[in-house]
């Protein structure tokens, strides 16, 4: 079908729902969800910004009825994915027994003091007790391991792998396990969030370091030729992981080094984006014959194209997602018309916030069709709104939402995310 304006597409393909309204929420989410091929294992959510709150509401409606009525297993989102391991037991009920002893050490980023968070987990633990549902769902990050303001230490995610090859009994764990251990430091050298904008205050170059990045090469190594005798001893899916997180490790200590060297920030990106493409890859393996995946994380991470921001360009893990899974990849994008708490105000007219929100309504969802059948000259010439006085994570649509989502989620209104960390002035 074409379309002889963006306004005609508009009035023609929205669907408007609201949150307050569980109805109208399941028919908007069932809409999408019969637009998408059946091949689909991996649906994609992206957030305009970190803190909204009405988006991450939307979130879990969406996921609760992917479980109940679609097929899906699993959510990750963009936190670190060692943690995620902790927040995942919390959630299957064979860790600790309260949301709080979780909170910090299964999700980064500060994300699990969000009330949202909260409620996704307990909602997710209360499905898995009921013996009704024999698919059990998991719960995992997929961002590279992170420390508060810097990339984590590597240790961790070491630490999995070593233990790994010490229950394995391999006759050199011992000699892994001293050579890497020797080599480590400590974990705040790697964690120093200076290094971010100081080069010469990060450790990713060092004596060390680089002798480290050689002893993970040599684990990589022992793992891939003894891959036939290590799953005969403990199955395939105890290897895939071990052999997973020593790749996760390389990475690490590859992104450590480029800090260390100085390189481009969006190129650092590319590097987390990348990982965090492969750790989807392998929770979707991990959830083969059980369900499909919804990963969450911000627009820019999920998008299908480049990511462009006023200070550095990377390809985002949704860009490596779609050469990786082709038609078995789909992502839906948010977009917020206003949010007084997030300093975002009225969207210019002309802009596609301010199109979308002359429909009456609270929010509404609209495919894309990458662009296909709408007005070409229409597109290239649509302003882009301002950005947001207080959020620096607020990014607006563009011409190229059209092809980086197949559906757009448009909230008119966004409050700030309960449990958030307080946002002051533009500095923020």
């Amino acid at each position: 079908m074409s379309y002889r304006t963006l306004d005609d597409w508009i009035r023609q393909e929205a669907i408007p729902f609201d949150l307050d309204s569980p109805a109208t929420v399941t028919a908007a989410i069932d809409a999408i969800l019969a637009s998408l091929e059946d091949s689909v294992v991996l649906l994609g959510l992206g957030e305009a910004l970190h803190g909204g709150e009405e988006i991450l509401i939307f979130r879990n409606r969406l996921f609760q009825r992917l479980v109940e009525a679609h097929g899906f297993s699993a959510i990750a989102i963009e936190s670190s994915f060692p943690m995620g391991r902790i927040a995942n037991d919390y959630v299957v009920g064979c860790g600790p027994d309260s949301y709080e002893a979780v909170r910090e050490t299964g999700i980064s980023h500060g994300f699990g003091q969000l009330e949202a968070n909260r409620e996704l987990l307990e909602w997710m633990r209360a499905y898995n007790a009921d013996p009704a549902h024999r698919v059990k769902l998991h719960f995992y990050g997929f961002d590279m391991p992170v420390a508060t303001g810097s990339m984590a230490s590597p240790r961790q995610v070491l630490s999995v792998v070593l233990d790994y090859l010490a229950a394995m009994e391999v006759a050199r764990d011992e000699e892994y396990r001293q050579r890497i251990e020797s080599l480590l430091g400590a974990d705040a050298d790697w964690e120093n969030p200076a290094a971010n904008i100081d080069p010469a205050q990060a450790v990713g170059l060092s004596p060390d370091a680089t002798a480290l990045r050689s002893a993970t090469e040599d684990l990589l190594t022992e793992l891939r030729v003894r891959c036939p005798e290590l799953v005969a001893r403990g199955g395939q899916d105890r290897y895939l992981e071990a052999i997973h997180y020593a790749a996760v490790a390389r990475h690490l200590l590859n992104y450590h080094a480029a800090t260390a060297a100085g390189a481009d920030f969006g190129f650092r990106l590319g590097i987390r984006d990348a990982v965090m493409a492969d750790n989807l890859a392998y929770i979707v393996h991990r959830e083969e014959g059980r369900g499909r995946v919804l990963a969450f994380a911000h627009n820019s991470h999920l998008q299908r194209g480049q990511a462009v921001w006023p200070w550095y360009t990377f390809w985002p893990a949704g860009s490596q997602l779609n050469a990786m899974f082709g038609p078995r990849y789909a992502v839906i994008g948010t977009a917020v018309g206003t949010s007084e708490a997030n300093g975002i105000g009225q969207p210019e007219p002309g802009s596609l916030e301010a199109r979308l929100m002359a429909l009456p309504g609270a929010a509404l969802v609209i495919p894309t069709h990458g662009g296909v059948g709408l007005p070409d000259a229409e597109i290239a010439g649509l302003p882009t709104r301002s950005g947001s006085a207080r959020n620096p994570s607020y990014g607006p649509l563009n011409a190229r939402s059209f092809t980086d989502f197949d559906w757009l989620v448009v909230l008119d209104s966004v409050s700030y995310t309960r449990g958030g960390p307080p946002l002051e002035g533009s500095g923020a």
